[in-house]
C-alpha cells in the first residue's frame, strides 16, 4: 500500500484525486457556490499552479464529493422563476477531510513536463528559426501569466479572507517572472550556438583515418 493509502487509510479518509480536494478546498472558502462560480475560482487562480478544469471535470468531482458527504448542493431559482441554478457547500465532515488531507497526506514533488525545454533540448534537430520562434512565444506567454497573477493578486488583497490565495498568487507572479527571464536566457544561448555552429565539425568527420 502507497504512503498516500497508508495515511488516508488510518485516518478514515477517502483516497481521493488531488482534483477533489481542490474542488472541495475552493468550497471552503464561501458558503456556497455554483459549478459556473468554482469555474470561475479555478480560472482566477488554480490555474497558474496547479490546474484549469473543464466543467465536466468539476461537476463529476462534485459529484464524488457529494457520494462521500463532504458536500451538499440545493437548487436556487434563478430570477425568472424557472430556471434553477445548483450551488454547492461544503459539509462539517468535507472540512475535516479537507484538513486531514492539507496537514497529513504526503506532499507529492512537482513533476515538470515542459514542452518547449524538449524541443530545446532537442534542438540540434531544430530548424534555428522555428526554435527561436518557439521560444519568442514561450517568453510572450510567460509574461501575459505574470501579469494576470498580479492582477489577480491585487484583487485577492482586497479581501482578508483571501490571504493565502493572495500569497500564493503572489509565488505565482515571482515564478513567471522567472519563468520569462529564464527563456530569455535559453534564447541568447541558442543564438550564440547558432552562431558557432558552423565552425563545428560534423559528427565522425574531424579526424581522417591515416
Amino acid at each position: 500500500m502507497s504512503d498516500a493509502k497508508s495515511a488516508a487509510a488510518g485516518s478514515g479518509v477517502p483516497d481521493l484525486p488531488t482534483t477533489s480536494w481542490a474542488v472541495l478546498g475552493m468550497l471552503s472558502h464561501a458558503e456556497e457556490l455554483s459549478g459556473y462560480d468554482l469555474k470561475k475560482w479555478a480560472d482566477w487562480s488554480l490555474q497558474f499552479f496547479y490546474w484549469s478544469p473543464s466543467f465536466s471535470q468539476i461537476y463529476a468531482e462534485l459529484k464524488r464529493l457529494e457520494k462521500h458527504g463532504y458536500a451538499t448542493s440545493r437548487t436556487v431559482l434563478q430570477d425568472d422563476g424557472v430556471r434553477g441554478k445548483r450551488m454547492y457547500a461544503i459539509t462539517a465532515s468535507g472540512r475535516a477531510a479537507a484538513a486531514q488531507w492539507v496537514n497529513h497526506a504526503p506532499v507529492e514533488a512537482p513533476v515538470l513536463k515542459h514542452s518547449v525545454m524538449l524541443r530545446a533540448w532537442l534542438g540540434h534537430l531544430a530548424e534555428p528559426d522555428r526554435l527561436r520562434e518557439i521560444l519568442t512565444e514561450h517568453i510572450g506567454y510567460a509574461e501575459r501569466m505574470r501579469k494576470l497573477a498580479e492582477v489577480d493578486a491585487e484583487g485577492a488583497d482586497e479581501n482578508p479572507d483571501w490571504a493565502y490565495p493572495g500569497a500564493v498568487l503572489r509565488w505565482c507572479v515571482r515564478h513567471y517572472e522567472a519563468e520569462r527571464d529564464f527563456a530569455r536566457e535559453l534564447l541568447a544561448d541558442v543564438d550564440k550556438l547558432a552562431r558557432e555552429q558552423p565552425k563545428r565539425s560534423p559528427k565522425g568527420k574531424g579526424r581522417r583515418a591515416s
